[in-house]
């Protein structure tokens, strides 16, 4: 059995969870611990070390300092066979638990690169400091997990801040309970009765999105409609209620429950929208998003912004929409397009790249704790420079 010690910087994020029950799934015993950004019950056991805030990467930083002292209490017992680290500020921490359990049983130490904060990408003193740190951290780090190739090419290469062969593990579909045995896809509606809905869904922080798809439905007259779920970033997007409230053509449905939720939301739209451009020449430009997974599981035509790492990769399949601006000019151009008969087909292609491509099995979380853990093959062993462990 092994033993896996999760420090992560946001015990609230839902992908937290899934992460953990990946790891369950793959026949770990997973010790979760990290900091808190909500107040409600957790899902799961684990050890709350200190309250951070969204966005407030220099509090994080501190708190991530402050809670060192946290180190002894937690490398107390036995050893775990790995230490997991997801997000930069959890990485003093790490470093200082793996050095109290001493040299007869060190645990591999595995660092998560899921984002980029725009902090870690600019020209200035700040940036260039705490690029710096990480790269000092990353020297004893066994392993990178990356969910997108960019983030190797274009941070980790491009910086230099760590020499380990990164681990590839996509931000696939979860769910155990269909870990086998994907359900089909729900058949298409006929629009001819209803708009052409598009569905907006997960953190909803890019402004620039809400603005050009608030004018793409005025424009569209009815013909198109906006359906908006989750949880909206009103730090990133404070006009967000009000322009909702303004627009007849967007609802704004809350929050949904992962998984439970996804066949049924997926079920009642047309087109899922992929574009955000929060962090435009980085972090959105190079990752993969849960989205476009969550949609091709679900047989959902995503749409992607040509130039992204999203967008090169539904070109590379011939999947789904692409639009070369994010203006309401193309994106109403692209929709115009789209017909029923048009829709069917692009429906098919989703379904024809087949489930493996949306979906994490009970296989490949078998295989993520292998690795993770040392026990297969890594890419220095097999040739490859990244081990894809899902697909």
């Amino acid at each position: 059995m092994t033993r896996i010690l999760y420090l992560v910087h946001d015990l609230d994020d839902p992908a937290t969870g899934r992460r953990v029950s990946m790891l369950e799934t793959g026949g770990a015993v997973v010790d979760l611990a990290g900091f808190r950004r909500g107040t409600a019950p957790l899902a799961r056991p684990a050890r709350v070390l200190a309250q951070t805030y969204n966005g407030r990467f220099v509090q994080r930083a501190w708190s991530a300092a402050q809670v060192l002292r946290h180190a002894k209490q937690i490398a107390k017992g036995d050893a775990p066979d790995v230490i997991l680290v997801r997000s930069l500020e959890m990485l003093p921490l790490a470093q200082r638990v793996r050095t109290l359990f001493g040299h007869g049983r060190r645990p591999r130490l595995i660092y998560e690169v899921l984002d980029v904060h725009r902090l870690m990408v600019g020209t200035g003193a700040v940036s260039s400091a705490m690029r710096f740190v990480e790269r000092r951290l990353c020297r004893n780090v066994d392993r990178v997990v990356v969910s997108s190739m960019r983030f190797r090419d274009e941070y980790l290469h491009r910086y230099q801040q760590i020499g380990s062969v990164p681990i590839l593990v996509e931000n696939k579909f979860w769910d155990p309970s269909q870990a086998e045995t994907a359900p089909p896809a729900p058949p298409l509606k006929d629009p001819a009765d209803r708009p052409l809905t598009i569905g907006w869904f997960g953190i909803l922080r890019c402004a620039a999105s809400l603005r050009c798809l608030d004018e793409v439905c005025r424009r569209a007259d009815g013909r198109i409609k906006l359906v908006l779920r989750g949880k909206p970033a009103l730090d990133s997007i404070p006009g967000f209620h009000r322009i909702v409230q303004a627009n007849p053509h967007i609802a704004f449905l809350g929050p949904y429950t992962y998984p439970d939720d996804l066949p049924r939301i997926y079920g009642e739209i047309d087109i899922a929208w992929l574009i955000d451009r929060m962090d435009a020449g980085a972090n959105s430009d190079w990752l993969l998003p849960n989205r476009l997974y969550e949609s091709g599981a679900h047989g959902v035509v995503p749409l992607a912004l040509q130039g992204t790492e999203t967008g090169h990769y539904l070109s590379r399949a011939g999947l789904g929409l692409l639009v070369s601006a994010l203006d309401a000019d193309h994106v109403s151009a692209c929709l115009d397009g789209v017909n029923h008969a048009r829709l069917g087909r692009l429906r098919a292609q989703v379904a024809g790249k087949g489930a493996a491509a949306w979906r994490m099995t009970r296989a490949d979380c078998v295989r993520l704790v292998d690795v993770l853990a040392g026990r297969r093959a890594t890419a220095a062993d097999a040739g490859p420079q990244v081990v894809e462990l899902a697909g």
